[in-house]
């Protein structure tokens, strides 16, 4: 290879050491361009170190011993008086090559090791087909950039959509964990404001107990100091007539669906829902299907406001059966 394929290896965009190690490679133009392209992705630390590598695995291998018994190793017939070797000759695929540095980069890209002297001489390039196959070379180099460009394109492309969809699969879970936890915590407060109600309501049954029993004792001495009899009372009668007209009626428990009626600004709307849905995931579908924000619902009678801390609770606890009429705000 001559200084001017060097300098034309420079031209088209190689490092001048990395042309050099293709100069000592190979043999010819084309042969020096195939080996810069199969190496582009290795450093140049990496060429340096496995050419002396090579050079010293060259110097200490031992000579080659002739072997019988394999074909491969027979010696080709030696040039018969007055012949010139020409060219090299590779028996495996019959293509010549001009010099040893041209078929030992065939043989290592290759594999072939079978060569033999030729008195065929290689015509040399013209300057026309010099250009031309520098030309092609050049051609297929930038054909093999764009085709590496393209596949980098796809590969990113690839990539961000798996990005992408790895994204959008984290903040799904985590949308998704945080209504869990929201659930979680109305449930919580509900449980809380349950007990408290329940503890109110146990102290005022206790106060009236109390108040009730003071009572009676106070009538009771009364009498007694007047001479007369013990009143007799009939307060429970009450209670009684009440749980009377309570069974004429269906109670809610035997109901599974609810009638709703919405207030919204956009109008009203109307929905038959399962007794078990959350105040929640009422809320939410009239987001999804309306595009309304839900703060709170409010009940005209009796007169009730249902904010967060009821979203967790169902509409069978909250009394909105069999049907209700809300306000949305």
């Amino acid at each position: 290879m001559t200084s001017s394929d060097l300098d034309v290896l420079i031209d088209m965009g190689f490092e001048r050491e990395r042309a050099e190690l293709a100069v000592k490679k190979s043999g010819g133009l084309q042969g020096a361009i195939d080996w810069l392209e199969s190496v582009q992705d290795k450093s140049l630390e990496d060429l340096k170190a496995s050419a002396a590598s090579s050079s010293s695995t060259a110097g200490s291998a031992p000579p080659p011993t002739a072997d019988n018994d394999n074909p491969s190793n027979i010696e080709p017939p030696a040039l018969k008086p007055g012949e010139v070797a020409h060219s090299l000759l590779c028996e495996v695929c019959q293509r010549k090559f001009r010099s040893q540095a041209q078929a030992e980069f065939h043989a290592e890209k290759t594999g072939h090791q079978d060569f033999a002297e030729s008195t065929e001489e290689i015509a040399p390039l013209t300057e026309e087909e010099k250009r031309q196959k520098l030309e092609e070379l050049r051609q297929r180099l930038a054909d093999k950039r764009a085709g590496k460009s393209d596949q980098d394109k796809v590969d990113q492309k690839r990539n961000e959509e798996i990005r992408r969809k790895s994204t959008k699969q984290t903040q799904d879970i985590k949308e998704d964990l945080a209504k869990k936890e929201l659930l979680k915590e109305a449930a919580a407060k509900k449980r809380e404001k349950q007990a408290d109600v329940a503890a109110k309501e146990k102290i005022k049954a206790k106060i009236a107990a109390d108040k009730e029993e003071r009572r009676l004792k106070a009538e009771k001495e009364k009498a007694e100091r007047e001479g007369r009899a013990v009143p007799i009372d009939d307060t429970p009668a009450a209670p009684v007539v009440a749980a009377t007209l309570a069974a004429t009626s269906k109670p809610a428990s035997a109901y599974t669906e609810t009638r709703l009626r919405f207030q919204t600004l956009g109008g009203n709307i109307q929905k038959s829902l399962p007794v078990d849905t959350t105040l929640f995931e009422v809320a939410s579908m009239l987001q999804q299907e309306s595009g309304v924000q839900v703060q709170s619902f409010v009940q005209n009678y009796p007169k009730k406001v249902f904010d967060q801390v009821d979203f967790g609770s169902t509409l069978k606890e909250l009394g909105l059966v069999p049907s209700a009429a809300l306000i949305v705000r």
